[in-house]
C-alpha cells in the first residue's frame, strides 16, 4: 500500500502540476513534448478556414486597399494641388485608324486609287504673229470625283481648249467637256459619257500632319500615266503665289513633274488629300511639289457642278492690273509702280467713290504689293463686310470704305485678260 501511494502521488505531481493559487480559476495546461499522450489528450483542436472566407477576406483586403489609395491621393492633391491631365489622343494614326482601318502599305494605297485617277490631254488653237492659227498640245491629270463621269482637274491644265480627251487607266479613251472652272483655285470640273467608274475616297485637313507619307499619282511628261511616288507631307497651309494668285498649299516631297498637274495627293489611309497644282523648278531645286488642299477642292468642285460658278465668293467690284515693274509702269504711263484700278464695275465700290487710275496703297492695314496679295485678303473676308481702301489719287491719300459685293458667276477658265477682279 505505501507503494502504491508514493506512485500515485508522484503520479499526481507530474500530471496535474502546481497547486492552483487559492482563490484563482480552474487553468489549463498543454504540454508541447513531442509524443506525449497527455498532450494530445489536452491541446486545442486546430481551426481550419474554408475556401469561401478566404476569398472573401481577399476581396475585402482589396476594396480597403483601394480606398486607402483613393483617399491618400486626394489627400495629396488637395494638399499639393495637381493639373488635369488631357487623355484625348490627337495623333493622326489613333483617330483614323478608328474610323477607316490601319495605316496602308505603298502597294495598297497606289492599288486602291490607280483606277481612279485619269491622263488628260488637251489641244488648244493658237494665233501667231502672222495672223496665223495652229494647234499646241498639252497634258495633265485629274482624279474621278463620281461614279457617272465627273473628274476634277486643274484650271490651268484645260485653259482655253479646244479639244479635251481623257484616258482611264485601264487605256480606254472618252472625249471630255468642261463643266465649269475656277482660276482663282486653279480647280475645274469637266464631263465624260461613262458610268460606273470608282470615285476618289475624300480625306481631311484635319486629319493630316508634317511627317506623314503620302502617295502622287498622275501623268507626268504627258506620256507616262499612272506614275507613283512617293513622299511625305513637308509643310500645311504654305501661302505661294502661282500665275499672280495667292494659294495656300500642301507641300509635299513627293516628285512632282509637268503632267502631274491635277492629279492625286493621297494620304497614308488611301484618302485624297489634295489635288497636285505646281512644283518648284530650278536645276537646283530638289523635292518641292504642292497641291490643293482637299477640302477647298471639294468645296469647289462640288459648288462649279451645282451653280457652274463658286457661290457665295466676295469681292470689291473692281478690275485691277499689275503695274510692279518701271517698264510697266512707263508703258501705262503712270510713275509709280503698284497696284492700280484699271476699272470700277460693282455698285459699293463705285457709291464709295473708287475710281480707274487709282493707285491701291493700303486694305484695312496691310500695304498692298500686289493684285494677288490684294485678291488673297479680300477672299478671307465674307460678303457683306465692310474694307478700308487707301488709295493715291492726284498725290493725295484718300480712304474709302467699300462694303464686299457677292461675286459674280464667270467661266474663270476662259479669262485671257491679264487684269483680275478684286
Amino acid at each position: 500500500m505505501d507503494d502504491w501511494e508514493k506512485f500515485n502521488h508522484s503520479y499526481e505531481k507530474q500530471t496535474k502540476g502546481p497547486q492552483a493559487a487559492p482563490n484563482s480559476g480552474p487553468q489549463t495546461y498543454v504540454n508541447y513534448s513531442e509524443g506525449s499522450s497527455a498532450g494530445n489528450a489536452y491541446a486545442a483542436q486546430p481551426k481550419y478556414v474554408t475556401r469561401k472566407m478566404l476569398v472573401i477576406s481577399l476581396i475585402i483586403c482589396m476594396l480597403l486597399s483601394a480606398f486607402v489609395g483613393a483617399m491618400a491621393y486626394a489627400l495629396a492633391m488637395s494638399t499639393f494641388g495637381g493639373a488635369t491631365v488631357d487623355k484625348t489622343i490627337k495623333t493622326t494614326n489613333y483617330n483614323l485608324a478608328r474610323s477607316t482601318g490601319a495605316v496602308l502599305s505603298l502597294q495598297e494605297i497606289i492599288a486602291t486609287n490607280e483606277n481612279s485617277v485619269v491622263a488628260i490631254s488637251t489641244e488648244t488653237v493658237q494665233t501667231d504673229f502672222w495672223a496665223g492659227q495652229y494647234v499646241t498640245q498639252g497634258a495633265g491629270s485629274g482624279v474621278i470625283y463620281s461614279e457617272d463621269g465627273y473628274i476634277i482637274t486643274n484650271n490651268h491644265v484645260i485653259s482655253g481648249a479646244s479639244n479635251i480627251k481623257v484616258t482611264l487607266h485601264d487605256g480606254t479613251e472618252y472625249p471630255a467637256t468642261l463643266v465649269a472652272a475656277d482660276s482663282l483655285t486653279d480647280v475645274a470640273v469637266i464631263k465624260i459619257d461613262a458610268t460606273d467608274l470608282p470615285p476618289v475616297t475624300f480625306g481631311s485637313m484635319d486629319d493630316l500632319n508634317v511627317g506623314d507619307a503620302v502617295v502622287a499619282i498622275g501623268n507626268p511628261l504627258g506620256t507616262l500615266s499612272g506614275t507613283a511616288t512617293e513622299g511625305i507631307v513637308s509643310a500645311l497651309e504654305r501661302e505661294i503665289t502661282i500665275d499672280g494668285k495667292q494659294m495656300t498649299l500642301i507641300q509635299t516631297s513627293a516628285s512632282i513633274n509637268p503632267g502631274n498637274s491635277g492629279g492625286g495627293l493621297f494620304d497614308q489611309y488611301g484618302n485624297l488629300i489634295g489635288i497636285v497644282v505646281a512644283k518648284s523648278s530650278g536645276s537646283d531645286v530638289e523635292g518641292l511639289g504642292f497641291a490643293i488642299p482637299c477640302d477647298k477642292v471639294a468645296e469647289v468642285a462640288k459648288s462649279l457642278i451645282e451653280n457652274g460658278y463658286v457661290e457665295g465668293r466676295p469681292q470689291a467690284g473692281i478690275t485691277i492690273i499689275d503695274l510692279t515693274d518701271a517698264n510697266a509702269a512707263m508703258r501705262a504711263g503712270v510713275s509709280i509702280t503698284g497696284v492700280y484700278i484699271k476699272d470700277v464695275t460693282g455698285k459699293n465700290a463705285q457709291k464709295a467713290g473708287l475710281q480707274a487710275g487709282d493707285l491701291i496703297y493700303y486694305l484695312d492695314d496691310t500695304k498692298i504689293t500686289s493684285s494677288a496679295q490684294l485678291v488673297g485678303l479680300i477672299q478671307k473676308h465674307e460678303v457683306g463686310d465692310v474694307v478700308t481702301f487707301t488709295v493715291v489719287r492726284n498725290n493725295e491719300l484718300i480712304k474709302m470704305d467699300v462694303e464686299l459685293e457677292l461675286s459674280q458667276p464667270q467661266q474663270a477658265a476662259q479669262e485671257t485678260q491679264p487684269s483680275t477682279e478684286g
